[in-house]
């Protein structure tokens, strides 16, 4: 069992890898860091508490924004994708995704206060 997870998990690597772009590598990189990010804002809010709540409640929905909108841009600037997205650049894309983080970003701040 352990020797098929673990020939299942290199090949995933090898073929990640050998064919995935380096954009895609960045952006997979900058989804990873959000994750890890959403992931220990809601652990320190289990260990410490949540006194300021609001300040929770903002850091969690900008981690939680900021990976929906990374996924999207992933999704947009994948080459295999490209029929879906035919009018849009990934130039464009990027340029949605910078508009759309600035507007999420300006909301997590009103929230805080």
């Amino acid at each position: 069992m352990s020797n098929s997870v673990i020939s299942v998990i290199s090949r995933f690597l090898n073929e990640y890898a050998s064919s995935t772009s380096t954009k895609l590598k960045v952006v997979d990189a900058y989804l990873l860091y959000i994750l890890l990010t959403g992931a220990l804002q809601f652990l320190y809010c289990l260990l410490v508490g949540t006194f300021p709540f609001n300040s929770f409640l903002s850091g969690f929905i900008s981690c939680v924004g900021s990976f929906i909108l990374a996924v999207c841009l992933r999704i947009q600037i994948n080459p295999e994708n490209k029929g879906d997205f035919l009018c849009i650049s990934p130039e464009r894309a990027f340029a949605d995704f910078l508009f759309a983080h600035t507007v999420l970003h300006l909301v997590v701040i009103n929230f805080i206060g």
